[in-house]
């Protein structure tokens, strides 16, 4: 069992920076792909960006892209999503998920992934 853990949302203005945190718990040594994922009210689910198992390769959706960032710890399942930038329609709860075994023809559907985290809320106001 893997249990992600979010933190860091918050109330920011637009044009402002928040970093999330997600902390997956595990089996010791082992390291998982993960990503961040968000849902705004009344919206699907919508891939954000992902990180892989090595932090070696990251992939952002384009309405992200160059505005966040995703980075995660060497030796642990903990990843960072460093938004800058924001705007309103970032607005959202933001969601770590976690792929036990992680590929890389799977990284941008839900279903690409094993664990998901509580969410944490970001709202951007203008």
């Amino acid at each position: 069992q893997v249990q992600p853990v979010e933190s860091g949302g918050g109330l920011v203005q637009a044009g402002g920076s928040l970093r999330l945190s997600c902390a997956a718990s595990g089996r010791s040594g082992s390291r998982y792909a993960m990503a961040w994922f968000r849902q705004a009210p009344g919206k699907g689910r919508e891939f954000v960006g992902r990180i892989s198992w090595s932090g070696d390769a990251t992939d952002y959706s384009d309405s992200v892209k160059g505005r966040f960032t995703i980075t995660r710890e060497n030796t642990e399942n903990t990843m960072y999503l460093q938004m800058n930038g924001l705007k309103p329609e970032d607005t959202a709860v933001y969601y770590c998920a976690v792929a036990v075994y992680g590929h890389s023809s799977c990284i941008s559907a839900s279903n690409c992934y094993d664990y998901w985290g509580q969410g944490t809320q970001v709202t951007v106001s203008s």
